[in-house]
Protein backbone atom coordinates (compact mmCIF):
# COMPACT_ATOMS: atom_id res chain seq x y z
CA UNK A 1 0.00 0.00 0.00
CA UNK A 2 2.93 2.19 0.31
CA UNK A 3 3.40 2.83 -3.02
CA UNK A 4 0.15 3.34 -3.91
CA UNK A 5 -0.10 6.44 -0.89
CA UNK A 6 3.25 7.79 -2.61
CA UNK A 7 1.84 7.15 -6.15
CA UNK A 8 -1.36 9.52 -5.08
CA UNK A 9 0.64 11.95 -3.29
CA UNK A 10 3.03 12.53 -6.05
CA UNK A 11 0.14 12.22 -8.54
CA UNK A 12 -1.72 15.35 -6.68
CA UNK A 13 2.06 17.35 -6.66
CA UNK A 14 1.51 16.89 -10.74
CA UNK A 15 -1.96 17.97 -10.54
CA UNK A 16 -0.98 20.90 -8.72
CA UNK A 17 1.62 21.58 -11.24
CA UNK A 18 -0.54 21.33 -14.35
CA UNK A 19 -3.34 23.73 -12.62
CA UNK A 20 0.15 26.22 -12.34
CA UNK A 21 0.73 25.56 -15.64
CA UNK A 22 -3.07 26.07 -17.34
CA UNK A 23 -2.49 29.77 -14.87
CA UNK A 24 0.90 30.75 -16.10
CA UNK A 25 1.78 28.76 -19.39
CA UNK A 26 4.70 27.99 -18.26
CA UNK A 27 6.57 25.53 -19.82
CA UNK A 28 8.35 24.21 -16.63
CA UNK A 29 5.15 23.29 -15.08
CA UNK A 30 3.85 21.87 -17.52
CA UNK A 31 7.17 19.26 -17.94
CA UNK A 32 7.46 18.80 -14.47
CA UNK A 33 3.60 17.69 -14.02
CA UNK A 34 4.36 15.41 -16.64
CA UNK A 35 7.56 13.78 -15.11
CA UNK A 36 5.65 13.51 -11.91
CA UNK A 37 2.78 11.95 -13.42
CA UNK A 38 5.25 9.26 -15.01
CA UNK A 39 6.71 8.72 -11.45
CA UNK A 40 3.30 7.95 -10.14
CA UNK A 41 2.49 5.40 -12.99
CA UNK A 42 6.05 3.69 -11.63
CA UNK A 43 4.81 4.20 -8.45
CA UNK A 44 1.00 2.32 -9.51
CA UNK A 45 2.64 -0.09 -11.59
CA UNK A 46 5.13 -1.39 -8.95
CA UNK A 47 2.38 -1.62 -6.61
CA UNK A 48 0.09 -4.27 -9.26
CA UNK A 49 3.42 -6.87 -7.62
CA UNK A 50 1.52 -6.42 -4.62
CA UNK A 51 -2.26 -6.04 -5.69
CA UNK A 52 -4.54 -6.91 -8.19
CA UNK A 53 -4.92 -4.35 -11.36
CA UNK A 54 -8.09 -3.32 -10.39
CA UNK A 55 -7.69 -2.59 -7.26
CA UNK A 56 -4.53 -0.67 -7.35
CA UNK A 57 -5.78 1.55 -9.33
CA UNK A 58 -8.96 2.26 -7.60
CA UNK A 59 -6.58 2.89 -4.32
CA UNK A 60 -3.97 5.20 -6.10
CA UNK A 61 -7.08 7.38 -7.64
CA UNK A 62 -8.37 7.37 -4.00
CA UNK A 63 -5.63 8.37 -2.40
CA UNK A 64 -4.94 11.16 -5.33
CA UNK A 65 -8.53 12.18 -4.36
CA UNK A 66 -8.37 12.78 -0.63
CA UNK A 67 -4.70 14.35 -0.79
CA UNK A 68 -6.27 17.22 -3.46
CA UNK A 69 -9.07 17.25 -1.14
CA UNK A 70 -6.83 18.61 1.71
CA UNK A 71 -5.04 20.61 -0.64
CA UNK A 72 -7.78 21.93 -2.14
CA UNK A 73 -8.61 23.06 1.39
CA UNK A 74 -5.69 24.05 3.15
CA UNK A 75 -3.60 25.51 0.31
CA UNK A 76 -5.92 26.97 -2.33
CA UNK A 77 -8.91 27.63 0.79
CA UNK A 78 -11.47 26.30 -1.02
CA UNK A 79 -14.15 24.92 0.87
CA UNK A 80 -15.56 21.26 1.06
CA UNK A 81 -19.12 20.59 1.13
CA UNK A 82 -20.72 17.88 3.01
CA UNK A 83 -21.59 15.70 0.41
CA UNK A 84 -17.70 16.31 -0.29
CA UNK A 85 -17.51 15.21 2.79
CA UNK A 86 -19.15 12.26 3.03
CA UNK A 87 -17.76 11.41 -0.29
CA UNK A 88 -14.19 10.93 0.99
CA UNK A 89 -15.29 9.59 4.30
CA UNK A 90 -16.54 6.59 1.81
CA UNK A 91 -13.28 6.62 0.04
CA UNK A 92 -11.11 6.09 3.23
CA UNK A 93 -13.96 3.53 4.01
CA UNK A 94 -13.58 1.48 0.29
CA UNK A 95 -9.77 1.29 1.38
CA UNK A 96 -10.48 -0.27 4.56
CA UNK A 97 -12.45 -2.79 2.97
CA UNK A 98 -10.54 -2.91 0.07
CA UNK A 99 -7.27 -3.46 2.47
CA UNK A 100 -9.41 -6.33 4.83
CA UNK A 101 -10.25 -8.02 1.84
Amino acid sequence: MGWLVLGGIILTMGDILMKEWVNTNSKIHLAIGLGLYFISLICLAVSFREKNIAVASMMLIIFNVLSLALVSWLYFKEPLSQQQLAGLALGIATIVVMESA
